[in-house]
């Protein structure tokens, strides 16, 4: 590990010996600041008692699942207004309009319809990712260089071979933006959903049992899974992102 990395690590373990410095200054820091080896005896109960792997996966294959529908959906309509601008005039009022309502606001609603279970959180976490696929494939489409367009016009090419063989690829870099977006935002709905729609398994629903049980080293777990994994997939996600276009050159 070099010295850069190093100094990353600074911060965190200031703040580990500043937060455990708080925790043993008298009861109201302790119960404020529960103390690291509290956090580290709830980490080995969860892993032992296999709640906090059942609860993760629960949410990782809900975030998969509803990042999948609504990468399909958002590329989709994306693609439809960028190419059709009947489509576009018809669409695209309607789209910046529901857009602007935070995600967590369409919650009592999607409940009131379909109830607190999967069908509603995976709604949730569908259109939190919808949205960013939308607007970043749109963007791309529209952005491609018009001499590449002029290339698929003189070829003769049809409609389908230009999306496919022009379109799509010029579109790409813009596209994986809109992934590594929508896959944060699905992430946190996720969570999110899981806290308001309190039933099944989940990370939220975890921390909600967690609170009503005051118990503050599980929610401090909790939160400290949340934010290795939403890491962990943005840099896979990454990774995979820039392999994907290696193949483009840069000026």
């Amino acid at each position: 590990m070099t010295v850069r990395h190093l100094r990353g690590l600074l911060l965190p373990l200031l703040l580990l010996a500043a937060w455990e410095y708080a925790s043993r200054q008298d009861a109201a820091g302790a119960y404020a600041f529960v103390s690291l080896s509290k956090v580290g005896s709830a980490l080995l109960e969860l892993l032992g008692n296999g709640e906090l792997p059942v609860n993760l996966l629960a949410s990782l294959a809900r975030t998969s699942s509803g990042l999948a529908l609504g990468m399909l959906a958002g590329i989709g309509l994306g693609a439809l207004m960028a190419l059709s601008p009947l489509a576009n005039r018809l669409t695209a009022p309607l789209f910046h309009a529901l857009r602007q309502v935070p995600m967590l606001g369409w919650i009592p609603l999607i409940a009131l319809w379909f109830g607190n279970g999967e069908p509603a959180k995976l709604l949730i976490v569908s259109l939190a990712a919808f949205y960013p696929m939308v607007l970043n494939t749109y963007e791309g489409l529209r952005q491609v260089d018009i001499r590449q367009r002029e290339v698929g016009q003189v070829l003769m090419l049809d409609r389908w071979q230009q999306l496919s063989l022009i379109l799509l690829p010029g579109a790409l870099p813009s596209i994986a933006t809109g992934v590594l977006q929508a896959l944060a935002f699905a992430w946190v709905t996720a969570v999110g959903s899981e806290l308001f729609l309190a039933s099944g398994a989940g990370l939220g629903n975890l921390m909600m049992n967690a609170e009503a049980g005051a118990r503050l080293e599980v929610i401090i777990v909790c939160v400290l899974c949340i934010g290795l994994c939403g890491y962990l997939m943005t840099w896979l996600c990454t990774r995979f992102c820039r392999r994907l276009l290696r193949w483009r050159t840069t000026d």
